[in-house]
């Protein structure tokens, strides 16, 4: 079993049993969502060119990127030509949009 292998197998036994305990009423729904968000993979790291192919995909101009992300017009610039990278919220709305599509943040 490679290292990856295990990691997920111990992952998905952790919350499983966090899964029962909050099942029995031992762990409330707040603590139930920490264990999910410590299991989850890790986001992906964005590249200027991952975030203009993205844009582009939906035809939208930087500026309503930037609205749809809640974010500066600026910023997106920045992104596109590597001068700053995203990180917090705007790395999980961009897998998101990359994931489940513009539907999603709509």
């Amino acid at each position: 079993m490679s290292s990856i292998e295990k990691d997920n197998s111990i992952t998905a036994a952790v919350l499983e049993t966090a899964q029962g305990l909050h099942d029995l009423g031992f762990i409330d729904q707040r603590k139930m969502r920490e264990y999910e968000l410590l299991c989850e993979e890790p986001l992906p790291q964005y590249t200027s060119e991952n975030i203009r192919n993205l844009r582009e995909k939906y035809q939208l101009s930087q500026t309503v990127f930037a609205t749809l992300l809640n974010i500066s017009p600026s910023t997106v610039r920045q992104w596109e030509q590597g001068l700053k990278n995203p990180r917090g919220t705007s790395t999980k709305l961009l897998n998101v949009l990359e994931r489940k599509g513009i539907e999603a943040l709509l």
